[in-house]
């Protein structure tokens, strides 16, 4: 029988102990003495955010399909729990085994956001792993990240002694033969490392260097090591039926964030938004087969008894199957008296006909991105929505019994005007107007819209990637306009305005396109107590100011200057498929406002058909 790694005291004393307690269904246990490799798969936020991700279900379970690999997972504590393992020094410790990280082989470490940077640094010291690569034995476990945020790793590079980059399913099993020849050998770590700088996707940032310039700017990358290269090739699973998908997804003994069984229908969207980093690093678009869907959601519902399924996608309305496959799912989850959530749909005819079949009308709500209140704006960002589509979808949805929209923007786009701000609120009010042109007796009461604003982060591999961003003032100020706009408007009593922080967002700008100089800080605003970052009330942004002053870093240098076409930006190491030069076109196009179709209209040459395959028609 398993010990806890926590005793009835401490898990009497805690908020939510089942988040530490593991065992859950379908999890996996193995003898460890019978593997030779364990790999502790880590999520660095908590235990609800952690077990709504696919990515890591898709990995333990494929791992674990390996009889020489056990695969666990670990989570961060939340402070409650973290405060007691400092005080008792309780070494972190993995969900299945319950046994400290430090004795696994590798802790891999997935990075969705850059908020959760200071839980890595967490994850490490709990786990009593020195914090800098640089710093660790060959008693160590190899830490290893990956995930969208390492499109841009440089930020955590001291922390990490390797980075996979891409997607999961492709070379992974490589890296593990290769390790576990290694250990079999007896040969050091460094040894391992050049072995695995050598494989495709793989990058060790200790082989590389940097050379910066007087004004602050990257003079030069470069690798250190014969065995590193000097550009990393992002990992791409082409065929997305014929690969590794969980049947049986672990599922939680309390509420996860994402309660549901996830669908993933294809990866990759066609649309080219010039803010979106997803819809670039994971071209090119590829769809899963229908049938491989309808037998996975089946076994899935049969091996977990969840009691809703979601389709994930970036764009679902694009998926070339998409009508055949919902017939399927209404009709077997009606049997099973299961909900159906379909987010990423455009609001047309077809979507809202079959979310009047699966949604309970008076509970749900209906979601437009219109993201810029201007169709100038619109067209900067490539949105390819113009407001005679937005209105008409909202006249329709409101004529199908919704009385309640979501509308989400973004504020600080480049070119931003005053007009652009207040064109939001005229938005709203031009979709408040078609839900008050239905005659009154056919109205359920007042509807009911909720304008959202978050502010623009640029990110690496966007076209935006140049872009200036602004300070917490001027975002707080351009939340005014549009608050202020809102209030004189006509139908004003049927809006409801919320924005989003303005310090997370500049932070999260600094992090996303920062530079080896930004992890002292990382590592200087952690040792003041920085964990949790991307829930607001454990933010601490005069923390982050304080720690930037003792480094002697100027935040406003990652944030407020347009970088130069020619600038040499941490990432350029990597190839994504996607082309600088097809990026910087995009950016000149942006700012003359020209719009680019989307790649089942006219293919804009890319690059990413070096991936040979899927929906791209390059070439």
């Amino acid at each position: 029988m398993r010990k806890l790694a926590l005793n009835d005291e401490i898990l009497l004393n805690i908020e939510k102990p089942a988040r530490y307690i593991g065992n859950e269904v379908n999890s996996v246990m193995k003898d460890k003495d019978q593997v030779d490799i364990r790999f502790a798969m880590c999520f660095p936020d908590v235990y609800e955010i952690g077990m709504s991700h696919l990515g890591i279900q898709i990995l333990y379970d494929m791992f674990n399909q390996r009889e020489d690999v056990w695969c666990e997972r670990v989570y961060s504590p939340w402070p409650d729990l973290d405060k007691v393992m400092r005080e008792e020094n309780i070494p972190l410790f993995a969900l299945e085994s319950q046994d400290p990280i430090r004795e696994f082989d590798f802790l891999g470490i997935t990075i969705q956001y850059e908020m959760c940077y200071t839980n890595i640094l967490q994850i490490l010291d709990l786990s009593q792993i020195p914090l800098r690569a640089a710093d660790r034995t060959e008693e160590d476990p190899l830490v290893m990240g990956g995930g969208p945020c390492t499109y841009n790793p440089e930020p955590l590079a001291p922390f990490f002694d390797l980075f996979y980059i891409g997607e999961g399913e492709t070379v992974f099993y490589e890296l593990l033969d290769a390790y576990k020849e290694y250990k079999k050998a007896g040969r050091s770590k460094k040894e391992f490392l050049e072995r695995a700088a050598e494989i495709p996707g793989i990058y060790v940032p200790a082989f590389y260097d940097t050379q910066y310039k007087e004004d602050g700017t990257i003079a030069s990358f470069l690798p250190n090591n014969p065995h590193a290269k000097e550009k990393i090739e992002k990992q791409v699973v082409m065929n997305l039926t014929d690969t590794y998908y969980p049947k049986a997804p672990v599922v939680p003994f309390i509420k996860a964030t994402q309660d549901r069984v996830t669908l993933e229908i294809q990866r990759g969207c066609i649309r080219g938004c010039r803010f979106c980093q997803a819809g670039m690093i994971y071209r090119p678009t590829r769809e899963r087969n229908v049938d491989f869907l309808k037998e996975t959601a089946r076994q899935i519902l049969d091996n977990t008894g969840y009691e809703e399924i979601s389709l994930s996608s970036l764009s679902s309305s694009d998926y070339s199957r998409l009508p055949e496959l919902i017939n399927y799912l209404i009709e077997e989850c009606s049997e099973r008296k299961v909900n159906i959530s379909l987010p990423s749909l455009r609001i047309d005819a077809f979507s809202l006909d079959v979310m009047s079949k699966v949604q309970d009308i008076k509970k749900s709500s209906l979601t437009f991105a219109p993201e810029a209140g201007s169709q100038r704006l619109r067209d900067v960002i490539n949105k390819g929505l113009t407001q005679e589509v937005i209105l008409e979808g909202a006249a329709r949805a409101f004529a199908g019994g919704w009385t309640r929209v979501k509308l989400y923007f973004m504020l600080g786009l480049p070119t931003e005007t005053e007009e652009d701000m207040k064109g939001i609120a005229h938005l709203a009010e031009e979709i408040a107007k078609k839900y008050y042109e239905i005659p009154k007796e056919q109205r359920h009461g007042r509807c009911q819209i909720v304008v959202s604003t978050s502010f623009f982060v640029p990110k690496p591999f966007t076209p935006f990637q140049w872009a200036g961003m602004f300070r917490k003032e001027d975002y707080l100020d351009k939340a005014r306009v549009v608050k202020e706009e809102i209030k004189a408007q006509l139908n004003q009593k049927s809006m409801k305005y919320n924005y989003h922080e303005a310090d997370v967002t500049v932070l999260e700008g600094i992090l996303a396109r920062g530079d080896r100089r930004v992890a002292d800080v990382l590592e200087n605003v952690y040792r003041r107590g920085a964990i949790f970052d991307a829930w607001s009330e454990y933010f601490r942004y005069d923390a982050w100011l304080e720690a930037f002053k003792e480094e002697g870093i100027d935040p406003e240098f990652y944030t407020l200057r347009e970088r130069p076409l020619d600038e040499i930006f941490p990432w350029d190491f990597i190839s994504i498929g996607v082309s600088r030069k097809f990026l910087e076109k995009e950016w000149e196009k942006a700012k003359r406002g020209e719009v680019t179709p989307n790649c089942k209209v006219k293919c804009s040459g890319c690059g990413a058909a070096a991936y040979k395959g899927g929906v791209c028609i390059e070439g």
